[in-house]
């Protein structure tokens, strides 16, 4: 039997399919802080010409907007794809609390993969991490989005 995803891991999931009708590789973040959608966000390196605009990344900017703060004490970040060198950095630094992704990135991804930025010595802040969550939906969105950019 199936559960239902969590509603924040459902919106991120959702964004991350807007992101693939626009054109951008599908990733969607969503922020919470208790039980409160902060930010909700999607990849949109393409549309902003930034290569920094990651989902993560407009994410902490958003709520970091939204809570009139730079840290991010107490909220937690819900994401469609493990998060890569660059986003986990910014995690780290915006002292999120807690982690949770759908899909893990053997090839991108800091977290599982490659550096494995939160278990370096030099990583100040490391927040819980909850992989695989959604892993299903979001790994076939993500394969059928290369897919078509593949043929």
């Amino acid at each position: 039997m199936a559960f239902p995803l969590p509603e924040p891991m459902r919106r991120a999931l959702d964004e991350a399919q807007a992101a693939a009708a626009a054109g951008e590789v599908p990733v969607g973040a969503v922020v919470m802080r208790g039980g409160d959608m902060v930010a909700v966000t999607r990849n949109a390196m393409r549309a902003a010409r930034d290569p920094t605009a990651h989902a993560e990344m407009e994410a902490l900017r958003a709520a970091a907007a939204a809570l009139g703060t730079e840290r991010l004490d107490g909220c937690d970040l819900w994401v469609s794809l493990e998060p890569c060198a660059m986003c986990a950095g910014a995690i780290a630094l915006a002292r999120i609390r807690r982690l949770y992704f759908a899909a893990p990135d053997p090839k991108g991804g800091a977290i599982l993969h490659g550096p494995r930025l939160f278990t370096q010595p030099t990583c100040h802040h490391a927040p819980d991490v909850y992989p695989g969550i959604g892993e299903e939906e979001a790994a076939a969105m993500l394969r059928a989005f290369f897919r078509v950019r593949r043929t």
